[in-house]
C-alpha cells in the first residue's frame, strides 16, 4: 500500500469515526449542507437565467432578422436589385428580403384611441421564410391566405391591437406625415391578422403591410426600399458575417447584426448573471469556513493520534495531507449532492408547471429553464477551488504541531 492510499484511508476512517461524536457529526453535516445549498442554488439560478436569456433570444430572432442592411444617411436604396445580388454572393447568407419602414399613427375607425406605429412593408411570402411569421399569428381574418398580406390590409402586434381595441377583420386608420405640408396622409386598412412575438416592444408598436402596395401609398418609385433583412446559416456568427458584408458593401451602406441591435439588453442580462454567480457563490464561501472550523476541531480531537503518527515516521506533509483529504471529501460530497439537487429541481421547473407567472407582468407564463453544460462545469470548478483552498489552512496548522507536545498535551 503506497503512502497516498494510507493517507486517504486514514482520512476516510477519521470521517467514519466521527459518527460517535454528536457535535463533530453536526458540524460535518453543516459543512456538507452549506456546500450542497450553495451549489444547488447556483445551479438553479444559472439555469433560470440562461433560460430567460435563451427565450428572449429566440423571441427576438422570431421577429428580427439576423442582419439588417440599411444606409448610414437613412436615405432610400435606389436600384436595390444590385445590392441584393451582392449580398447573396456571401456563402453564409440564406435569404435576403427587402423592406420599407415608415412611422405613423394608427387608430380604430370606431373609436378615438390611437397609438404610434412602425409599419414594415414586406414581401410576406419571402419574409415568412426568414422569420416564420405564420407560426406567430394568433388570429387572422377570412381574407388572409397566409401567402400575402393583401391590398389595404395590415398585420398588427397583439399588444398594439389591444391598445386601440381592434380585432382581426376590423378597420383601422393609418396616418403618415406628408412631405408637402402639415396635412398627413390618411389610409384605411383592414386587420388581416394579429401576431404575437412574445417581445412587448415589437408587439406594441409593429405592423406589417404589403411591400408593393406601400410603394404606391408612400409615392416611392418601384425598386426603391429602406433596407434588407438578411438571414444566415448561423445566427451566432451574425456579427462576423455583418462585418464582412460591411466590408464588401462599403459606405454609405451599413450591416448590423441582431446582437448589436439588442446590445444593451444582452449586456444587462450577462452582467446580471455574473453578479448572481458572485453573490450566490458567497454561500459556498461561507460553507468553506465551516469546513475550516470542522477540520480545526478534528485536529484538536486527534492530537494524540497526530503525535503517534509523527513518532512512527509519518512526515509533516503526510499528516497535512490526511486533513487536506478530509476537507476535500466533505467538499466533494457537498458538491455532488448540490449538483444532483440543483439539476433535479431545474428539470422539475422545466418540465412541470410548478410556478405560474402572471402573463400581464411577464411575457411568459412559466419559468424558462435552460441547463447549460458550461454553467455546470463552472459551478463545479469554482466550488472545487473554494473547498480545496479551505482545506489548506487546517492542513498547514496540523503540519506545524510538535509530536512530543501533542502527545504530552493530550
Amino acid at each position: 500500500m503506497n503512502i497516498l492510499s494510507v493517507e486517504l484511508f486514514i482520512a476516510i476512517r477519521y470521517l467514519k469515526a466521527r459518527k460517535k461524536a454528536f457535535f463533530s457529526v453536526f458540524t460535518t453535516f453543516i459543512a456538507i449542507g452549506g456546500i450542497t445549498l450553495g451549489v444547488s442554488t447556483l445551479v438553479i439560478t444559472l439555469a433560470i437565467m440562461s433560460g430567460f436569456q435563451s427565450d428572449i433570444r429566440s423571441k427576438i430572432l422570431g421577429i428580427q432578422p439576423h442582419i439588417i442592411v440599411t444606409r448610414f444617411d437613412m436615405k432610400l436604396f435606389g436600384d436595390y436589385r444590385l445590392i441584393e445580388e451582392k449580398i447573396k454572393t456571401t456563402k453564409t447568407v440564406i435569404e435576403v428580403t427587402p423592406f420599407i419602414y415608415r412611422q405613423g399613427i394608427i387608430r380604430s375607425s370606431k373609436s378615438l384611441s390611437s397609438s404610434g406605429i412602425i409599419t414594415k412593408a414586406i414581401d410576406y411570402k419571402r419574409e415568412n421564410k426568414v422569420l416564420n411569421l405564420s407560426k406567430q399569428i394568433l388570429k387572422s381574418s377570412m381574407n388572409f391566405n397566409g401567402q400575402e398580406i393583401g391590398e389595404k390590409s395590415i398585420i398588427l402586434g397583439n399588444e398594439l391591437a389591444k391598445s386601440i381595441s381592434v380585432n382581426e377583420g376590423n378597420e383601422v386608420i393609418l396616418m403618415f406625415p406628408s412631405n408637402f405640408g402639415s396635412v398627413p396622409k390618411v389610409y384605411k386598412f383592414n386587420v388581416a391578422a394579429i401576431i404575437h412575438s412574445g417581445m412587448y416592444d415589437f408587439d406594441s408598436s409593429l405592423g406589417f403591410i404589403d411591400l408593393k402596395e406601400s410603394q404606391s401609398l408612400f409615392s416611392i418609385p418601384e425598386g426603391t426600399i429602406t433596407g434588407f433583412d438578411v438571414h444566415t446559416k448561423d445566427f451566432e456568427k451574425a456579427v462576423d458575417i455583418a462585418w464582412h458584408l460591411q466590408k464588401d458593401l462599403h459606405y454609405p451602406y451599413r450591416a448590423k447584426a441582431w446582437i448589436e441591435m439588442n446590445k444593451n439588453l444582452f449586456c444587462a442580462l450577462k452582467l446580471e448573471k455574473i453578479m448572481m454567480f458572485i453573490i450566490l457563490g458567497l454561500i459556498i464561501l461561507v460553507a468553506a469556513f465551516n469546513i475550516i472550523s470542522n477540520l480545526l476541531l478534528l485536529s484538536i480531537q486527534k492530537l494524540k493520534e497526530i503525535g503517534i503518527m509523527s513518532a512512527i515516521g509519518f512526515s509533516k506533509n503526510s499528516i497535512a495531507k490526511i486533513f487536506f483529504y478530509e476537507g476535500m471529501i466533505v467538499g466533494l460530497f457537498g458538491i455532488f449532492l448540490g449538483i444532483v439537487l440543483g439539476l433535479a429541481v431545474s428539470f422539475m421547473l422545466k418540465y412541470f408547471d410548478i410556478f405560474k407567472l402572471p402573463k400581464g407582468v411577464y411575457y411568459v407564463d412559466k419559468l424558462p429553464v435552460s441547463i447549460v453544460t458550461t454553467d455546470i462545469f463552472m459551478v463545479v470548478f469554482s466550488a472545487f477551488i473554494i473547498t480545496m483552498v479551505a482545506g489548506i489552512y487546517p492542513a498547514y496548522r496540523v503540519s506545524k504541531l510538535d509530536p512530543i507536545e501533542a502527545i504530552k498535551y493530550n
